[in-house]
């Protein structure tokens, strides 16, 4: 998981008033990148580009992922770079991969299950603030997460990989397998955001904290999907 933190105190050895401006930070720029996500998917759809990537993704699904992928973790890795302008660069190019990513789930969502993405949306927003509060209420370190967190992506990489390749059904269970994956990310970053990361990291945390919301929010709008089909 994190492994681009950089020597130097963890935030929680900080005094008080730096501790509060690295969280601050940390979030303001989680929000600004939330902001930022829903209005790049407004645009496309309000402005008709959704036709032409719908058009471009067609059935090359396996290469769209796979790029996905490699963009995702070469934007992680710059989000940790010293340089703030490659950090902010990079948040930039995450989010917009992601609404891309998205495109194709909303319009099935809104053809099966009308109403799905704001219900789901709500879900997300209610589960990330009762995972954030577990966390900074008791103060526990969850690094434990990382390993578990390694192997279970592996597996998920694969029966992902697996479902595009041999046509497996990935269905409602492991939907819900991955939303718990995704609330497991979140308690993870999150605890490092306080035992961790240093007090310049905070764009680098709040890339990670949107990797983990927007995981959460795809997968519980996959089960709203499931079940508008049935």
């Amino acid at each position: 998981m994190n492994q681009y933190v950089s020597q130097g105190g963890a935030v929680i050895d900080l005094p008080t008033d730096a501790r509060n401006a690295f969280i601050n930070k940390t979030y303001m720029h989680l929000t600004g990148a939330i902001f930022a996500f829903t209005g790049l998917e407004i645009a496309l759809f309000k402005t008709g580009l959704v036709v032409p990537i719908m058009q471009a993704m067609g059935g090359n699904w396996m290469l769209v992922f796979g790029a996905f992928m490699v963009i995702s973790w070469f934007a992680t890795s710059l989000a940790h770079n010293r340089s703030r302008p490659v950090q902010y660069l990079a948040l930039a190019a995450y989010v917009g991969v992601w609404a891309l990513m998205f495109v194709p789930m909303i319009i099935m969502a809104e053809s099966v299950a009308p109403g799905a993405i704001k219900s789901a949306a709500l879900i997300t927003f209610v589960g990330f603030t009762g995972l954030t509060a577990t966390v900074f209420i008791t103060k526990q370190d969850f690094s434990f997460l990382g390993g578990v967190l390694k192997w279970a992506g592996i597996m998920a990489l694969i029966a992902i990989v697996g479902g595009f390749i041999f046509k497996w059904e990935l269905g409602m269970w492991f939907s819900v397998a991955m939303v718990g994956f995704a609330g497991a990310s979140i308690l993870y970053t999150t605890s490092n955001i306080l035992h961790t990361y240093h007090e310049d990291q905070y764009v680098g945390a709040a890339l990670e904290l949107f990797a983990g919301v927007a995981m959460l929010l795809w997968y519980v709008l996959r089960i709203f999907i499931a079940r508008g089909d049935d």
